[in-house]
């Protein structure tokens, strides 16, 4: 099966800076696909090299096995929804969502029909005649997405397209995203900085650091099997022990990842486990996270709730099955 996007050892430097370094990727059509990492990792870089806002220092990009080399963006079969929606005020929601298709050329009837579907397929039928000041947040993006979805791109790129909602809203965003994708089969890359949207959004996430990626899996994987500390730490803030704590609970000398919601705690301080001391405790709604430090270690705990909670100083016992510590690459 040809990919959507293929990266073949794809640099893109600034001086010396370098912004993406060797990177090698594939998307398969119809992936929901997350790129995931900190600010200045490569991955909003990654995107526009998609785009085609930026070209390659060295490597070789295809979309749908056709070389993107030197191809400008609007010869490219992809379309890219930005955080800052990017609407023209002066212009009516309808306008906005048919102005690509305007570009190109399209009829007047041909393209206002077409986003008249558009916006229905975003939850937004009958608010054409409207002007982007006129919407809520939640509204524009939506309209940013039917002017996105309007050319019927192959590839649909999201640049941190929920960053600036509020947080039931983002939420509420992504399921409608998620279930938009499956239903037009369109393949989706979406760049977040925020782990909850990856996980909880696509079907295979790249975890990016320094220009790299150092992890590609599903959420699933990345999450229970981070290959190293980055990982652990970036991707669900895992506790990350040290080769002396996992060699004297599991035997061997290596770096591992603890799950916060793996370890259990027990008010009795005898038998079986790591005897620790409360640090801190901070209320989460449905969880409390318990820092406590234990063999030199700050660590941290998930207590679900109604679970009783211990008192901060009070001395307890963490316990967690031994295959719950996950073992990470040698030098990670």
């Amino acid at each position: 099966m040809t990919p959507a996007v293929s990266f073949q050892k794809v640099s893109r430097h600034f001086g010396s800076v370098r912004a993406v370094d060797a990177v090698d990727l594939e998307i398969a059509p119809s992936e929901f696909f997350a790129m995931l990492g900190p600010s200045g990792s490569g991955k909003t870089t990654c995107l526009r090299l998609i785009a085609g806002f930026e070209q390659p220092t060295a490597g070789h990009i295809e979309i749908f096995g056709e070389s993107a080399d030197g191809v400008p963006p609007y010869r490219r079969n992809v379309n890219t929804v930005f955080q800052d929606y990017a609407l023209f005020p002066h212009l009516n929601v309808l306008d906005n969502v048919a102005y690509g298709l305007m570009v190109k050329g399209a009829g007047k009837a041909e393209r206002l029909a077409a986003a008249e579907e558009a916006l229905k397929l975003v939850q937004l039928p009958g608010y054409g005649g409207r002007r982007p000041g006129q919407l809520s947040g939640g509204q524009r993006q939506r309209v940013a997405l039917a002017r996105a979805l309007v050319n019927r791109p192959k590839v649909l790129l999201l640049d941190e397209p929920l960053g600036a909602l509020d947080l039931k809203l983002r939420e509420n965003m992504q399921e409608e995203l998620k279930t938009l994708q499956k239903a037009l089969g369109i393949t989706f890359v979406f760049v977040t900085h925020d782990q909850g949207e990856a996980l909880s959004m696509a079907d295979r996430v790249a975890v990016f650091n320094e220009g790299r990626i150092v992890q590609v899996g599903t959420p699933n994987d990345i999450y229970q099997h981070p290959r190293s500390r980055f990982v652990a730490d970036f991707v669900g803030s895992s506790n990350v022990v040290p080769p002396d704590f996992v060699q004297r609970y599991c035997g061997q000398r290596r770096w591992g990842s603890l799950r916060p919601e793996a370890i259990r705690i027990a008010r009795e301080t005898s038998g079986d486990g790591v005897t620790a001391r409360v640090v801190s405790t901070a209320y989460h709604g449905s969880s409390t996270r318990v820092a406590v430090e234990a063999d030199g270690l700050r660590l941290n705990v998930t207590v679900p709730a109604g679970a009783p909670l211990p008192g901060e100083g009070e001395t307890v016992v963490l316990t967690f099955n031994r295959d719950q510590l996950h073992l990470m690459e040698d030098g990670a």
